[in-house]
């Protein structure tokens, strides 16, 4: 049913397609790229979806106690902020 190519891309017939649906898409689900073709010329490229790299967060903790240390605030952080607005 599949024909390789010398891009070691899988290749595949429309009808192919049309009757191993779920086969192809096994191959494009483990990280293939599958060329179909019409009459040997290519119409379609399938490929998996690109992922999303893995969100790298900021160590907030960490910068925190590189600006203040081990001081400890005297109130809140909101009684704080509410003091130097002028509300009491």
């Amino acid at each position: 049913m599949c024909h390789v190519t010398v891009a070691h891309m899988k290749t595949t017939t429309i009808r192919e397609l049309k009757h191993a649906t779920s086969t192809v898409l096994g191959w494009v689900a483990a990280g293939e790229t599958v060329e179909v073709r019409r009459r040997n010329h290519p119409v379609a490229v399938l490929s998996p979806p690109k992922r999303a790299g893995r969100i790298v967060r900021p160590d907030f903790v960490a910068r925190l106690r590189k600006v203040y240390g081990s001081t400890v605030l005297p109130g809140t952080g909101t009684a704080i902020v509410s003091e130097s607005r002028g509300a009491r």
